[in-house]
């Protein structure tokens, strides 16, 4: 026997097993989650997404509430987002230690270049493509495979599992998760879904903030274009500002972050700046009148928001003034904080229920951070609980935010198994943090 191997009960070797048997329960539930269209923005989809949830929910003895974001906290005229903002939290009161799993429901836009339907469930071989396959309602997926094993098998569970189903992460203003950190919704700890499948020990984050700007000029006929004062192209307005910002870009690249990078990356981590939309003009016959575009920042956790952001702003404005006549408008329509060290007493038993489900070892972990970014800087800073589980099925050859987005059956497989471990009462019981004296 391999001497990593834990012993397991008769009741979680059976579960375990079960979770094997029965992957295609868990592919027919990601198949059904793919097809209901959640991208943001806009971020139309999610009472569509939570009726689905509460169908999916109510066999395993959960009940759920739907918890909306008041508008007035995400609106912005203009925007990128519209419809509600519907966050589903399920729970059963079973009386034990609460462990919250979480979750975004929302997924980034179609990209083009997808070969497969993005919202229709492919399966090639082992591989499994969809919008959202990997990025993360896979995840989900894969803990009711382990809630459905654990029922059928009687798996008595050390926790209650909470599940947050949350809005916009995916560059909201305002995320779901921050929202119920407000009204005072989190409970226990908290597992996040929002991570790779690696033997990784996160470090913490990023933040990033996205400010949408409305370059406004004066349409008239195109053939009246070079008349003095006949009109303002905005689009050509907007050159300067777009110029000067791609001349910002390598400035602050050359910035490093002290967050402990990947095992795979090249060098530091390093602050970004990437101008991610454009739109603007109508037709060949007429002078466009406006233009917009988003730029996103990426900022390290030793940066100051409001000095990165004022940064920008001071360029964009420059850029804007030295063309007469020019309208100009700034708005902030998302942002996500960054994400300090979240280590703590959970993650040694979470770690060794990977080492089960994925099959490494202890001495496969490293610790990194991401320049990524995570809604959970809020719920560090909101509720104080500053421990935070990522796990996840991402990986590098997964095409997450990408065309082809997938994951695999075996990867689901090995989170199902990891997920039911941890819940179990009879898995490493000498490591639950809540039964030590």
């Amino acid at each position: 026997m391999d001497l990593h191997e834990p012993l397991l009960s008769p009741q979680l070797s059976r579960a375990m097993a079960s979770i094997e048997a029965n992957v295609e329960r868990a592919i027919d539930d990601l198949s059904r989650m793919i097809a209901v269209d959640t991208s943001f923005p806009p971020g139309q989809g999610y009472d569509a997404f939570a009726a689905l949830m509460e169908k999916l929910l109510t066999p395993l003895a959960f009940e759920a509430r739907r918890i909306v974001v008041p508008e007035a906290l995400w609106r912005v005229e203009g925007g990128p987002a519209s419809g509600r903002r519907t966050n589903l939290v399920a729970e059963r009161n079973t009386g034990k230690p609460v462990c919250g799993l979480y979750y975004h429901v929302d997924t980034v836009p179609v990209a083009p270049g997808w070969a497969h339907d993005p919202f229709h469930l492919t399966r090639e071989g082992d591989r499994l493509f969809g919008l959202g396959a990997a990025d993360m309602k896979g995840t989900i997926a894969a803990s009711l495979l382990a809630l459905w094993a654990a029922q059928e098998h009687g798996v008595e569970l050390a926790y209650n599992p909470m599940l947050l189903l949350c809005t916009d992460e995916e560059g909201g203003l305002y995320p779901g998760i921050r929202y119920l950190a407000e009204q005072g919704m989190l409970k226990g700890h908290i597992v996040n879904f929002n991570g790779s499948a690696a033997a990784r020990i996160w470090a913490g984050c990023f933040g990033v903030f996205h400010l949408q700007v409305r370059i406004k000029g004066h349409a008239v006929h195109a053939g009246e274009g070079n008349r003095t004062g006949a009109g303002i192209n905005a689009i050509e307005g907007a050159l300067p500002i777009l110029n000067a910002l791609q001349a910002l870009k390598p400035d602050i690249a050359t910035r490093e972050s002290k967050l402990p990078p990947p095992p795979h990356a090249t060098g530091p981590l390093r602050p970004q700046l990437t101008i991610s939309t454009i739109q603007g003009g109508t037709s060949g016959g007429q002078v466009p009148a406006e233009v917009r575009f988003l730029v996103s920042r990426r900022y390290a956790p030793e940066e100051n928001y409001e000095e990165a952001r004022a940064e920008i702003e001071a360029v964009i404005r420059s850029g804007a003034d030295s063309v007469p006549g020019l309208g100009l408008d700034i708005q902030l329509v998302g942002h996500l904080i960054p994400t300090s060290d979240p280590y703590g007493p959970h993650w040694p038993r979470w770690q060794e229920a990977l080492c089960l489900g994925f099959g490494y070892r202890p001495e496969d972990f490293r610790k990194w951070g991401a320049a990524s970014c995570s809604d959970f800087g809020y719920v560090q800073q909101i509720t104080g609980m500053q421990e935070v589980i990522l796990s996840g099925l991402g990986r590098p050859e997964s095409c997450i935010h990408s065309p082809e987005e997938h994951t695999t059956c075996e990867d689901i497989v090995s989170l199902a198994k990891t997920i039911l471990a941890y819940l179990s009462r009879d898995f490493a019981p000498d490591r639950i943090p809540e039964h030590q004296p």
